[in-house]
């Protein structure tokens, strides 16, 4: 949708907009408890790199190589890996077995089908790039992940912490995190003026910065603090099923029966794990 706005431009705007409304709530909390801890501060830090600015801009130059088919699929695993990672103590791998089969099943075809439609749309050299956007989708997997789980991990432990301070300690940190990324790798503000779409741009940073990442961020805190990580973890699909659904609608087409079978096994995979945790 913003074309002429390259993706560390974008990455940095909307986590930038994170920190303002997080710097907004914190002064308007009481001064007790308004500032974060030396220890606090410094895992805000590394988390906000980990599941904000890191990630967001690994899948973003990741879609911008692969497409968005397949980045999504791939982030779409998150529940599974954090299944696996944070399985709660008794839940047996033989009983997590059939999801991780079907999601498997369903990756691997996803990425068969996209990357053959690439070999003809372009025998060139496409497929280097459409190879390099799976590796920066499968990095920024690993980086959500392991935000995930240490995020749930650090909540659990801390209980005295109330989610939406940690919010919002966590969109400061991401904050001053893409500013020092727009210093030193973004448009200067000159550039940014001359392109097209200005608003469009703005609007999008606004969006994504209040709604998918300040308000989302509370809310999964909360989830964090009530539910094992495993569990959390199966509330991602959601996401995926959008990414997948926006991804047909934009490119303007029905999914083709490869990619019909490749989500229907995905889901299912999904299905799978759920049940064996329950």
């Amino acid at each position: 949708m913003v074309g002429h706005f390259g993706m560390v431009d974008i990455t940095a705007a909307r986590f930038l907009v994170f920190g303002a409304v997080s710097g907004l709530a914190v002064f308007a909390r009481p001064a007790a408890v308004r500032w974060p801890s030396r220890q606090q501060a410094l895992a805000a830090l590394g988390l906000s790199v980990l599941g904000f600015s890191g990630y967001y801009l690994l899948l973003a130059f990741g879609i911008q190589a692969a497409g968005t088919e397949v980045p999504s699929l791939i982030i779409g695993t998150i529940p599974v890996w954090m299944m696996l990672l944070g399985r709660p103590v008794g839940l047996q791998m033989r009983a997590l077995l059939p999801g991780l089969l079907l999601t498997g099943a369903g990756i691997a075809l996803m990425v068969y089908g996209a990357w053959s439609a690439q070999h003809a749309a372009d025998a060139g050299g496409s497929g280097a790039r459409f190879g390099w956007g799976i590796a920066l989708a499968v990095a920024a997997m690993v980086s959500w992940t392991v935000y995930g789980l240490l995020n749930a991990a650090w909540l659990q432990r801390h209980t005295e912490l109330h989610a939406a301070d940690w919010a919002n300690w966590l969109g400061v940190a991401t904050g001053l995190g893409a500013l020092l990324l727009w210093l030193v790798a973004g448009s200067d503000v000159a550039t940014l003026q001359s392109r097209p779409d200005g608003m469009l741009f703005v609007w999008i940073a606004l969006a994504g910065g209040f709604g998918s990442s300040w308000l989302a961020t509370i809310l999964w805190n909360i989830a964090s603090q009530r539910l094992s990580a495993s569990l959390c973890g199966q509330l991602i699909v959601s996401e995926t099923l959008f990414a997948l659904l926006y991804s047909f609608v934009w490119d303007g087409r029905w999914p083709q029966a490869t990619e019909w079978v490749a989500a229907a096994l995905f889901v299912l995979g999904i299905l799978a794990s759920i049940k064996a945790h329950r």
